[in-house]
């Protein structure tokens, strides 16, 4: 037992190292020699467990789901609008890769050349079918106009959200991320969602930012 638990320590101590790495320098700009001196492991311990490099970055991107789907599972049960649910679901995601470098690897990961391997599915297209999905629901809720594109809103929701990290990874610290996802809802409650019901969501905004940066 006292063996097993000491593998898995150091299976997550190889994750930790590997995913401060890959988001610091890049998935490309990374070596196996790299990670086994950051994590201070041998290269036998590495190699216990992960075979190839490629095996640590899908071991984020399976971590990185679970945590995504942890946050999805969450908002759903908790009798939001649909429009709300999207919201602190992106306020959530950015929490966590304020807090945590795995998920916040696998953000950089989603943008780098690494092969998804079934039947884990590319986070891309899990998102933008939440997206979609909460959209076409606010839609229904009148909270945004009955003639939006939702599949295009989804769209762009995604790839502002990770373009804003993606942007500013070397611009600015991670600890900003919370202020670029109000900076972003801002931007689209004024477009989206009609006059009468615009206060609400632009105050929850604000207000879900507030908690990130005192939490």
């Amino acid at each position: 037992m006292a063996r097993q638990l000491r593998a898995e320590q150091t299976r997550a101590t190889i994750i930790t190292a590997a995913a401060d790495l890959f988001d610091r320098r890049g998935y490309e700009c990374t070596s196996l020699s790299d990670i086994v001196g950051h994590a201070k492991v041998t290269k036998g311990a590495l190699y216990f467990h992960f075979a190839a490099k490629e095996d640590l970055a899908h071991a984020i991107l399976e971590l990185q789901a679970k945590a995504a789907h942890q946050v999805v599972n969450d908002v759903e049960g908790r009798g939001y609008s649909s429009l709300e649910s999207l919201m602190r679901a992106t306020f959530a995601v950015a929490r966590i890769a304020v807090d945590d470098p795995v998920p916040r690897a696998g953000l950089r990961l989603a943008t780098a050349d690494v092969a998804v391997r079934p039947p884990l599915r590319h986070p891309f297209t899990e998102w933008l079918e939440f997206a979609t999905r909460k959209f076409s629901g606010a839609v229904r809720e009148a909270d945004v106009h009955a003639e939006t594109d939702v599949v295009a809103v989804a769209h762009s929701l995604v790839c502002f959200f990770v373009g804003t990290r993606v942007a500013g990874r070397s611009l600015e610290p991670v600890g900003r991320l919370p202020r670029r996802v109000a900076e972003m809802w801002h931007l689209m409650v004024r477009g989206l969602v009609p006059v009468h019901r615009r206060p609400r969501y632009l105050t929850l905004a604000t207000q879900l930012e507030r908690e990130i940066r005192a939490g």
